[in-house]
């Protein structure tokens, strides 16, 4: 590049748009919901902006097409060069605090402080980001141009103009969503199924046939897909829960069916209900019906507090319906489980009202995350008003969950958008680290909903609107686990929140979205009434199972 196109090329930036940019990327480096890693944020940064810029261009755009007042040149130009000094003044301060912002929500979590060579790599990967996103922006406005110029030949000049966006905007979102995002999502797709085939030593084919995929199983091994198997092979044995909870147990029972087992939703559903009544499922004292989340997985901790805790007198039952992370199908396609967890709901559901009421189990449904979603769609008020199932335990909700939405906004005055308080707290209750569901007078109801859900959790606490508005969530007092720095910028707390909702598993156990043993413990002790445990009692069990974890850890 010779002298004069660096110098065109550096004068083609708008200085508005740096000034702007420059201040969107300082703010980017602030904390959010969820600690990053330097890739990460200086993904985050570069995608700021870039944003920033863009807005501060459009802005230079509308000024000059509504034909407002210009300053003197001399007056414009001593203001801009000052402006753009104090911007990069700011962004230098945030890149030197950013590892300290970053450490305080760390340390919060339990995490090892970053080091210091984190602002080099965020600004230098922030940089290129920028770039790509530049030459994005200026190919749209060389099609934009070049195109109103044809159509101006044709009509007049602003309806050319309008026509000309119109047209370029609709092609870049063609080949943007149509293309880019339908190639990604499949990649995604593909790569998830690839992995959920693979056979690991891990998973074991098991011999007991009470097993789902053992011999004499509905099920083969292989059909059940990675998830399925890793669900079905690593639940607490009768031994292991006579030992470690005392006194004598069953042998916990779990079905999965895999994406491999059927080809229809309704052979899969018929499936798992056929494969329960092999088993005697439905006689246990407790049925539960666990949708998965977007991958398949069911969360082992979740499973195994509740194992211990009925001491295996229980059956669950699961059928995968995708193999996208949750936060990709939030983004593509919420519902895309919903036509699955019906099915198996109604099969399922139907069976067991027909049952004696005094010898069928209690009944509840259970999901994490998009399984929480679907969990919540997989039935209505009038399909089960007549003869009620006993519960829900919806974990880490997404922000779009029907039930959660319609109750947190009708929450009790003056309880918080993050732990709310919902009526008199007969029917449903959230709780989240701390066991909110313990020492209360209020009268628990046969009938119980609880969600657990941590204030850090960005797939529950993400806010579409936040690109506008402050979240309700940010009003003090905030969650334990939210850093205090974490302000509400236009803009840039929109994007910060995408990738927190991206990246909110990258987090310890007992925050963000990875839920821990111990609080999975409370919702299912609260939820069942817990017969045969003291509160006391409870919290023995606990220390005795962390102490068996890290010893298998070591």
């Amino acid at each position: 590049m010779t002298t004069k196109n660096r110098t065109d090329f550096f004068r083609s930036f708008a200085a508005f748009g740096l000034i702007l940019g420059t201040l969107f990327f300082a703010a980017s480096l602030t904390p959010s919901l969820v600690p990053r890693h330097p890739f990460v944020q200086g993904a985050l940064s570069g995608l700021c902006l870039a944003a920033g810029y863009g807005i501060g261009v459009a802005l230079r755009a509308f000024w000059r097409g509504m034909q407002l007042p210009l300053p003197p040149k001399s007056i414009l130009r001593a203001g801009q060069i000052g402006a753009i000094l104090l911007c990069a003044t700011a962004a230098g301060f945030a890149l030197w605090q950013a590892s300290e912002w970053q450490n305080t929500l760390r340390q919060m979590m339990g995490m090892e402080p970053v080091d210091g060579s984190r602002p080099l790599i965020v600004g230098g990967l922030a940089l290129i980001v920028f770039l790509v996103f530049l030459l994005i922006g200026r190919l749209f406005r060389s099609i934009l141009i070049r195109l109103s110029a044809k159509l101006s030949r044709h009509v007049p000049g602003p309806v050319a103009v309008t026509l000309a966006l119109t047209l370029t905007a609709i092609l870049f979102w063609q080949v943007g969503n149509g293309v880019i995002v339908r190639q990604i999502f499949q990649i995604f797709d593909n790569s998830y199924a690839r992995f959920d085939a693979l056979i690991e030593d891990s998973s074991p084919r098991p011999t007991d046939p009470l097993k789902t995929g053992a011999t004499g199983s509905l099920l083969t091994w292989e059909g059940l897909g990675r998830a399925g198997r890793e669900t079905i092979s690593r639940g607490p044995t009768r031994a292991e829960i006579e030992a470690l909870a005392g006194g004598p147990a069953r042998e916990p029972l779990r079905v999965y069916v895999g994406l491999n087992s059927a080809d229809t939703v309704e052979e899969r559903a018929r499936l798992a209900l056929e494969e329960m009544i092999r088993i005697g499922a439905f006689e246990r004292s407790t049925l539960v019906i666990v949708t998965p989340t977007g991958t398949g997985w069911v969360d082992g901790e979740s499973q195994m507090s509740l194992e211990y805790l009925l001491r295996g007198d229980v059956a669950s039952v699961s059928v995968q319906y995708s193999y996208l992370a949750s936060w990709l199908a939030l983004l593509a396609n919420p519902e895309y489980g919903k036509e699955t967890a019906r099915a198996v709901f109604a099969l399922v559901y139907n069976y067991w009202r027909a049952l004696p009421r005094e010898t069928r189990p209690k009944l509840y449904v259970h999901g994490l995350s998009l399984g929480s979603f679907n969990s919540d769609l997989s039935h209505d008020l009038f399909q089960v008003i007549g003869d009620p199932f006993h519960g829900a335990f919806w974990v880490g909700p997404p922000f779009l969950h029907h039930t959660w939405s319609s109750v947190t906004k009708q929450r009790n005055p003056e309880t918080p958008f993050w732990l709310p308080e919902f009526r008199d707290g007969s029917v449903i209750r959230f709780t989240s680290q701390k066991n909110k569901l313990i020492n209360t007078d209020k009268h628990w109801g046969p009938y119980r909903v609880i969600f657990l859900q941590y204030a850090s959790d960005a797939i529950t606490f993400f806010d579409p609107n936040s690109l506008w508005r402050k979240p309700i969530w940010m009003e003090k007092p905030i969650g334990p686990d939210v850093s205090p720095d974490f302000r509400w910028i236009p803009v840039v707390t929109f994007l910060q929140l995408v990738i927190d909702l991206m990246t909110a598993v990258q987090t310890p156990y007992g925050f963000g979205h990875k839920y821990f043993f111990d609080h999975y413990l409370d919702g299912w002790a609260s939820l069942t009434d817990a017969q045969g445990w003291t509160l006391q009692e409870i919290e023995d069990f606990k220390l005795r199972f962390r102490a068996k974890q890290n010893t298998i850890s070591d």
